[in-house]
């Protein structure tokens, strides 16, 4: 399985259960920097890294309204290992008619549809969050 698709995944059976605290295992730049993305919008809480080489992984808090709802609702994969979706900066559009976000790895790294738009450049869409 595609371990960006098993991450997001995770990620939305733990606010299903509403998990105060999941574990993305194994390790990688990438999946950190999804998170990294994902923490900067505010929609998710505090990650970090633990462990070594071998048994690196990273604790990630969810976050919560006052009233017990997600303030993750869904994450949903765009770009599949089949078939990757590239979006030039014109072809962008809002996700839910901008109450989401997309992530997009571009040339200058992970940023948001936002950011995206306003340096001008496109790239792979990776997933999309609302």
């Amino acid at each position: 399985m595609d371990p960006i698709a098993d991450m997001i995944s995770s990620i939305n059976n733990a606010n299903a259960v509403f998990k105060k605290q999941m574990v993305v295992y194994p390790y990688s730049d990438f999946k950190f920097s999804i998170l990294e993305a994902l923490k900067k919008e505010g929609v998710i809480g505090d990650i970090e890294k633990k462990g070594r080489l071998t048994t690196k992984r990273i604790i990630v808090n969810l976050k919560y309204n006052e009233d017990g709802s997600p303030v993750l609702t869904k994450i949903k994969l765009v770009s599949k290992q089949g078939q990757r979706i590239y979006k030039q900066v014109k072809e962008i559009k809002k996700v839910k008619s901008g109450h989401g976000f997309a992530i997009i790895s571009s040339s200058k790294g992970l940023i948001t549809d936002k950011d995206a738009k306003k340096m001008k450049i496109g790239g792979e869409v990776i997933c999309e969050i609302w």
